[in-house]
């Protein structure tokens, strides 16, 4: 049989990390605590709508970040999980990282924002390990897929060289199972189905719903017209 030939999209077309973020920002409610690891989800900071009240947890200790900081209001002590300067709201609170992951264990935050390496079509996540890269460990990752109540994911739906991140099953070291709700790509908005499959619900702009198609490995169900990502 002939190789299948893989995906390849053109570098940079659709969304880019900033406009992920602004979209990943709509789903954040008022009352809301919410985490955001490493990469694209700590720029949601910058796009907390300003009719909510959202507390952002690190699980370094920090309750209570607010956006990224300026040039004068940079404090090379005050850091995210991810070593990224950052500022505190008024009322904020720092305590230590066991506390921080009582909070998390004990299910008190809402919503989780994460990035991802890949995704399968029945919310299984890998964000943690390449293999053949050194890393130190998978850190608060494990925490954070098995605790939280709702777990959104922002990354690019293809890699650099063109495959799919969005899997019928992930091929690199698991994080966590069945534990992806919702995904933010450059291309799309996809919600994961509890009978699996990625639910297609808005495309970006100059994307057609074939590009999604042909971008995504796992099942994906389109039903009705699908609307334009709003940002």
């Amino acid at each position: 049989m002939p190789k299948e030939t893989e995906t390849s999209l053109t570098v940079g077309i659709g969304l880019d990390k900033n406009q992920i973020a602004k979209r990943i920002a709509q789903e954040l409610k008022d009352g809301y605590y919410v985490n955001l690891g490493i990469g694209i989800p700590t720029l949601v900071a910058n796009y907390i709508p300003s009719d909510i009240n959202v507390i952002l947890q690190s699980e370094n200790g920090l309750l209570g970040i607010g956006p990224f900081p300026t040039e004068e209001q940079v404090d090379a002590d005050l850091i995210n999980a991810g070593k990224q300067t950052v500022t505190m709201l008024a009322g904020s609170s720092l305590f230590s990282s066991a506390e921080s992951f009582a909070m998390i264990r004990g299910e008190h935050v809402d919503l989780t924002i994460l990035g991802a390496m890949e995704v399968s079509e029945n919310g299984d996540i890998a964000n943690w390990k390449i293999p053949n890269k050194m890393v130190k460990g998978m850190g608060g990752a494990m925490d954070l897929v098995a605790s939280a109540k709702n777990i959104i994911v922002a990354m690019q739906h293809v890699s650099k060289d063109g495959k799919s991140k969005l899997l019928k099953s992930c091929t690199l070291p698991i994080t966590g199972l069945a534990c992806v709700k919702k995904i933010v790509t450059e291309l799309a908005v996809l919600e994961v189905l509890p009978e699996g499959g990625f639910k297609l619900l808005e495309i970006a702009p100059g994307i057609s719903i074939e590009d999604v198609q042909k971008a995504t490995k796992g099942k994906l169900i389109v039903e009705g017209e699908i609307p334009t990502i709003s940002i």
